[in-house]
């Protein structure tokens, strides 16, 4: 049984879930309106990170691009396509102190400051050396915003609502990749350099929302709780969680709940700095799982058809520019709808549920992708072709289950607070890696041995499937400090069970004193 801070989860399997009022909902009630209307200003991060990493590939289609840089080729080309990630690569080592040191809200700031100076320099680029400047400012303020922007999202949001929110922001990626390629689409009929300094333009968008407003947004508790601020912290939570009632139960008990576990990070000193993301057994296991799943994410065979469909599409016959760029499109918006329908199920299924379906999905229609590719490489087989189209729309539907939806929302949930930033920056690393990795070999590999390099996903797969069966851990109707003890229980010590004990204490005595009143309801 998990001991803790949220003691609870082994005494009380509905945790907090009964301190919740069933009349207060999203739709009902004008602060939780308020709160999700804030939460669409973060979540658009990650549409913005769509839009930039579509932006690249429907540039190079456009002749008038190519003209203003003098058709840039091999290494040229090459730099061009990753500058933008070696920014973001340049900005990991500032993200999680800026998020933990200056505030979320804060750093979302400087993340959208980058991104609207990388933004105006390419849509006002003279010469690629600018081109390629602007794309590293956008690669750097994208990794500043991208690491506070989930984390306010899962701290700030309602508890019963967390779940769905965390989950949609990495969803959105894909509505960011849809305006990228058909704005582009749209604007590549201009005949002037404006075909793609419109795009650029368009992409800071999100980024003007956020400089004006963000100062709107609340600043996660968890935050100011850790600066000493637990006053400032109560009335947050409070007035968005209760209509400003500091005494509501369900705001006591996060209120009281966020205050023991950060106390005992901080005295206990197991997790504060970068060797404690490995310093216990509960902390080792959790960035087993996190790397895992980052690189899973990235090497599950989406890959090849994300970065290289056309060329999946040569090795099937399917040559056309047009049927190509049709496909594409209508794969982004399929993507979409998996992946939102996949947000509202996640309390629903379970996490395991959701990442076991997914793996056990994508085995089964890469394998048939593969054998498929195969069939028309060695017989020509026109139906074979047009087969494995239909099995990439149905490994992604499996994809879009659990891979988009909740590689953010679950690293996010169990890492504890003092960790978060850095654990969270670990996994957006890896995922860089991994982006790297891909951009490097599969092309290669593709080129040399063609569909045969299929079998070396199916044989991971097989691999992927097995360690999520062993290692995911479901961490439904929890609250994010419920979550982190499921990890911690056995590496807690008296001190940690002591300051659990304080907060039953608060939540009987205080709790049980209200519900005895017919005035008050929990």
């Amino acid at each position: 049984m998990a001991v803790g801070p949220a003691a609870t989860v082994g005494n009380n399997p509905d945790g907090f879930i009964h301190l919740v009022d069933p009349n207060r909902k999203w739709y009902n009630n004008k602060r939780l309106i308020i709160l999700h209307a804030w939460l669409v200003l973060l979540v658009i991060t990650s549409s913005t990170n769509g839009y930039d990493g579509s932006l690249m590939n429907s540039l190079q289609s456009m002749d008038q691009w190519k003209d203003f840089f003098h058709n840039p080729e091999g290494g040229t080309l090459g730099l061009l396509n990753a500058i933008q990630n070696i920014g973001s690569l340049a900005g990991y080592p500032f993200a999680p102190y800026l998020s933990d040191g200056i505030g979320r809200r804060t750093t979302i700031w400087l993340g959208a400051v980058c991104m609207l100076a990388g933004a105006a320099l390419q849509a006002a680029c003279m010469n690629i050396h600018q081109f390629i400047g602007a794309r590293f400012l956008l690669g750097f303020g994208l990794s500043i915003a991208t690491n506070s922007a989930p984390m306010l999202v899962t701290e700030v949001s309602y508890p019963t609502y967390r779940p769905q929110w965390t989950s949609l922001y990495n969803t959105l990626w894909y509505s960011g990749n849809i305006v990228a390629s058909w704005t582009a689409f749209g604007t590549s009929r201009v005949s002037s350099n404006w075909s793609w300094r419109i795009p650029s333009l368009l992409q800071g968008i999100p980024s003007v929302f956020q400089f004006f407003l963000i100062w709107f947004v609340p600043e996660s508790p968890r935050y100011l709780i850790s600066k000493g601020k637990e006053a400032q912290a109560l009335r947050t939570l409070a007035y968005y969680h209760a209509d400003g009632d500091e005494q509501d139960p369900l705001v006591q008990y996060e209120f009281e709940e966020i205050k023991a576990a950060i106390r005992l990070d901080q005295e206990t000193q197991k997790n504060v700095g970068w060797k404690a993301l490995i310093a216990t057994k509960g902390n080792r296991r959790r960035m087993l799982i996190i790397i895992a799943i980052a690189w899973f994410s990235q090497w599950s065979g989406n890959g090849l058809v994300s970065y290289y469909l056309n060329k999946v599409f040569d090795t099937i016959g399917i040559t056309d520019n047009t049927i190509q760029l049709l496909i594409t499109g209508i794969l982004a918006i399929w993507n979409l709808f998996w992946a939102v329908f996949a947000s509202f199920q996640v309390e629903r299924w379970g996490r395991r549920f959701l990442f076991l379906t997914s793996a056990a999905g994508m085995l089964v229609f890469f394998t048939l992708q593969t054998v498929c590719s195969a069939e028309y490489a060695i017989h020509q087989t026109k139906s074979a072709a047009h087969a494995v189209i239909a099995f990439i729309f149905l490994f992604y539907a499996f994809y879009d289950l659990a891979f988009t939806p909740l590689i953010v929302s679950y690293t996010l949930e169990i890492l504890p607070y003092s960790l978060r930033a850095k654990g969270f920056n670990v996994f957006n690393f890896t995922i860089s890696v991994a982006l790297i990795f891909n951009q490097y070999v599969n092309p290669i590999a593709l080129q040399n041995i063609a569909w045969k390099y299929y079998i070396v996903y199916c044989c991971w797969l097989v691999f992927e499937l097995a360690f999520l069966y062993v290692f995911i851990v479901e961490t439904k109707n929890r609250t994010l400090e419920e979550t982190a003890a499921l990890f911690d229980g056995e590496d807690l010590d008296a001190l940690q069970q002591a300051a659990a004990a304080r907060v039953t204490e608060v939540r009987h005595e205080d709790y049980d004193e209200k519900s005895s009143d017919p005035g008050l309801k929990a």
